[in-house]
């Protein structure tokens, strides 16, 4: 099975019900990697878990495949945000990717003093954020939100979710695994990191903690990666 295609479906799975795939889906089947009627693969979503599957058959719009038996349950994922100033495109494409690969459970963009102009897509980040849930095997695919000021971002937290705020050049705990199904979050800033004020608004808050990923200054990307690794080091697969 670990070597199928795995395809997120958000429609209800279970044993013996056709499903069609979407036009993109079809395309990615048919087209990309060359699938044909009889051909296996793998299904999934938070609602259902992960099924077999095999295709029914083919067109340019869809593709019907019959649904087989459950492989996977749904289960309990790590309900851990990642809260970064966005970088250039590609940048934040990678830490989309790779904090999908991690395991978090929404994506917020978060605008501060030093963050550098840039135009996100959602719909773009929302299909490399699916197509990295399908490759690491989880069953979810991280939300993401709207991109908030840091103000904005501050008073709509939820204050029964801690916070870790990676502040370089300031004193700091070391940033260590935490129960992976406790809420939390990680916010990284922008090349050039938080403004001092920043860093003091932030601090105002019960919720927030500041930590230190290490000795070094790690570039923005670096940062997300490592804090993500490093916090959710404890968690386990679904």
């Amino acid at each position: 099975m670990a070597s199928l295609i795995r395809l997120h479906l958000p429609l209800p799975l279970s044993p013996g019900a056709t499903l069609a795939t979407s036009e993109a889906q079809a395309h990615y089947l048919g087209a990309v990697m060359r699938r044909r009627a009889g051909d296996r693969l793998l299904v999934f979503n938070v609602e259902s878990g992960e099924f077999a599957a095999s295709i029914d058959r083919l067109d340019r719009r869809s593709v019907h495949l019959v649904i087989g038996e459950r492989t996977r349950a749904p289960a309990p994922e790590p309900d851990c945000w990642l809260c970064f100033a966005p970088i250039r495109r590609d940048m934040t494409e990678l830490v989309v990717e790779k904090a999908t690969e991690l395991g978090v459970s929404r994506l917020v963009p978060v605008l501060t003093a030093r963050t550098q102009p840039a135009r996100l897509r959602a719909d773009r980040l929302a299909a490399i954020a699916t197509e990295a849930a399908e490759q690491s095997e989880r069953l979810t695919i991280p939300a993401i939100a709207e991109p908030l000021p840091l103000a904005g971002f501050l008073a709509a937290f939820p204050p029964s979710r801690r916070l870790f705020v990676a502040a370089e050049r300031r004193h700091a705990a070391p940033l260590s695994p935490v129960d992976p199904l406790q809420p939390h979050a990680l916010l990284v800033g922008p090349e050039g990191g938080f403004a001092p004020e920043e860093l003091d608004a932030m601090a105002r808050h019960a919720f927030v903690s500041s930590v230190t990923l290490g000795p070094r200054i790690l570039r923005a990307e670096t940062a997300a990666i490592a804090g993500l690794a490093r916090l959710l080091a404890g968690s386990a697969p679904s």
